[in-house]
């Protein structure tokens, strides 16, 4: 028998809650390729990213920044789309604030693939300065 919580709950293992995590963290991902192209397009970006990382970098912890700064738009990218499919779930309809909303998570998405394009232009300017 389960040992239970004090809440009433039958307590959980760790192996147990990593085992629902990382189930959940699948349909999370899986549904986010399912219905939205602009992941699809960052997770393309990423599978190109990795190798070039080892074209432009030849150090560590530049490659690691370089790969790091891609996956980032990958986070974002997950928030913003919650945010929109929670804010269509809550109001169907067109609403200011939902709108305001919306747009905010957009500008962070903005916001990170700018700053993944200041970090992968500097890592191409290091690179072509080698041949100079």
């Amino acid at each position: 028998m389960a040992a239970v919580d004090p809440s009433g709950r039958p307590s959980v293992t760790v192996l147990e809650q990593l085992t629902r995590a990382t189930i959940h963290t699948s349909r999370g991902l899986v549904a986010a390729t399912k219905t939205e192209m602009a992941f699809r397009i960052e997770i393309a970006a990423l599978v190109l990213s990795i190798p070039l990382a080892f074209v432009f970098a030849t150090e560590a912890w530049k490659r690691l920044a370089l790969i790091a700064v891609m996956l980032l738009i990958l986070i974002v990218e997950l928030l913003n789309t919650a945010i929109e499919k929670l804010s269509d779930h809550v109001t169907p309809t067109t609403h200011p604030a939902i709108g305001r909303i919306k747009d905010m998570g957009s500008a962070a998405v903005g916001v990170t693939l700018l700053l993944a394009g200041a970090v992968w232009l500097l890592a191409f300017g290091e690179w072509l300065a080698r041949f100079w």
